[in-house]
């Protein structure tokens, strides 16, 4: 197997292991906010990516890397656009800010008022995880990280090397 190819499976095995993070964290009781969510999407579609570069012939590498590294990309800004958010350096959709409909709980939209509804996530509550930095600080770096790799598989593929 093609060295480059290998390095393009590890790319998409890095969005698996991304999202079962994710998975693994919300199991955990870290609640996702809607912008963590469109952040998931990019990573489905490197893995599926990855699973179509197991078994496509080697003409196919070169743009099935392309799409890896715009996939992975495509998360990474999204991760950058949802931590510029949570920073408050711009505003976020109104749908996951909360902009204009006051301090309300996941409770106040239900009907009734239930008492045991879960707090409705915002995206732009700074949260920090791990050494000061977000959730959606984390998959920013990892992403664009896996999205450089994509890319030099992808040129490499591409040049046959």
């Amino acid at each position: 197997m093609a060295p480059y190819r290998m390095w393009m499976l590890a790319a998409a095995f890095g969005s698996f292991a991304l999202l079962a993070g994710a998975f693994l964290f919300q199991a955990l009781g870290w609640a996702p906010c809607q912008m963590c969510l469109w952040q998931r999407w990019p990573h489905g579609a490197a893995i599926l990516i990855g699973v179509l570069l197991a078994v496509a012939p080697n003409g196919l590498w070169p743009v099935l890397g392309a799409s890896g590294a715009l996939a992975a990309a495509t998360t990474a800004g999204i991760g950058a656009y949802h931590s510029g958010v949570e920073l408050k350096w711009w505003q976020g959709p109104s749908s996951c800010t909360g902009a204009g409909i006051g301090d309300l709980s996941g409770a106040a939209l239900l009907p009734g008022g239930a008492a045991d509804a879960p707090a409705l996530v915002l995206c732009d509550q700074l949260t920090p995880f791990f050494l000061g930095l977000t959730m959606a600080n984390w998959n920013m770096v990892f992403s664009a990280l896996l999205a450089l790799l994509w890319g030099w598989a992808a040129l490499r593929a591409w040049r046959g090397a």
